[in-house]
């Protein structure tokens, strides 16, 4: 006789997993949320849609990728939770978005019930200081399908927007000027070359303190993927921003470049960029090329404005009232792709 517990899979620990978010999970919810944790489905009241004239929804679904493998090695995972929060959160901003609700999805080849719980409660966490509810969700235990100790976890979120708000790069024109937003990091993009360069190559232990970094390695590497929402959204309403790139993977290249239109494009000059510490670590301990950092990471930009050149004081003084550290770092111009100067 076989079991499925056996077979790798152990319906007791997804049970006791549940139990233990019920909490956070519903710490996010207000009375608009109709079903509770372990409905077959999340349900929201869309009395919200009445507020909008002509209301649309944004969504975008992600992951944190490898970045996992930084939170097994330290056992810590809470603020994994709050990445996939805050990158999604970014995503839909970037179209002028409010963020309105969140799914979620866990998996690993083997299921820990406390694992789970701090990765939910940094999530439920996230969706607290975002405005957002994390209304349904699933943990899956396959031994088949991931390694041994691997775990993946992703995101789905929806916002609204109205229709005649939607940001999508078209108002872009030349003179128009980019304004940075600083990251916290690498936010969740670039593990993969990080990994190799600092832990591989360099045999770097994660609790090091490494010169020019204010704390150690495997708390730099694990700081959160930061929200513009609170800052950013104030001024997508009033019509100030005629695009917003969330740097993501392919850095400042791709990321700005995909929202130009045909006959445009972007010059950033390179000295104005602010990296924090860890970006210049990477490039020196793997003799990364440039082109690479620039394809690869954020470079301390975790999102770029673009405004109108008569905008650019007035945006730049309501981020220092949002207490976000904002600067200019090139324009738009004639032209094709962005250029980093």
């Amino acid at each position: 006789m076989t079991t499925y517990r056996e077979a790798g899979v152990d319906i007791e620990a997804g049970s006791r997993a549940v139990q233990l978010i019920k909490k956070h999970v519903k710490s996010t919810f207000s009375k608009d949320v109709l079903l509770g944790v372990g409905a077959f489905g999340g349900a929201i009241n869309a009395k919200k849609l009445l507020k909008f004239k002509e209301p649309v929804l944004i969504s975008s679904i992600d992951g944190v990728g490898t970045k996992t493998k930084i939170a097994a090695r330290l056992g810590r995972w809470d603020s994994l939770g709050k990445d996939i929060v805050g990158h999604g959160c970014n995503d839909i901003l970037a179209c002028g978005a409010e963020p309105w609700f969140f799914l979620d999805y866990l998996a690993s080849s083997k299921l820990e019930p406390k694992k789970v719980e701090q990765i939910v409660r940094g999530m439920a966490e996230a969706c607290r200081e975002n405005g957002i509810f994390l209304i349904a969700g699933e943990i899956a235990e396959m031994p088949a399908v991931y390694l041994e100790g691997e775990t993946d976890i992703v995101g789905c979120i929806v916002g609204l927007v109205e229709r005649k708000s939607i940001i999508d790069g078209s108002k872009i024109k030349k003179g128009n000027m980019l304004i940075a937003l600083q990251s916290s990091g690498l936010h969740t993009n670039g593990y993969s070359l990080a990994r190799r360069v600092l832990l591989q190559e360099a045999k770097m232990d994660l609790n090091e303190r490494p010169e020019g970094l204010e704390c150690t390695l495997g708390e730099e590497l694990l700081k959160p993927h930061k929200s513009y929402v609170k800052a950013v959204l104030p001024l997508a309403r009033k019509g100030l921003l005629n695009g917003i790139g969330h740097i993501t993977g392919g850095g400042l290249i791709d990321n700005i470049g995909r929202l130009l239109p045909e006959g445009l494009g972007a010059e950033i000059i390179r000295g104005k960029l602010r990296p924090q510490p860890i970006f210049n670590l990477i490039k020196e301990k793997g003799m990364v090329p440039e082109s690479d950092m620039q394809r690869t990471f954020n470079l301390g930009a975790g999102m770029v404005l673009i405004v109108e050149g008569k905008d650019e004081k007035k945006v730049l003084k309501e981020m220092q009232r949002a207490k976000e550290e904002a600067y200019v770092i090139g324009k738009i111009v004639k032209g094709k792709g962005v250029q980093i100067i």
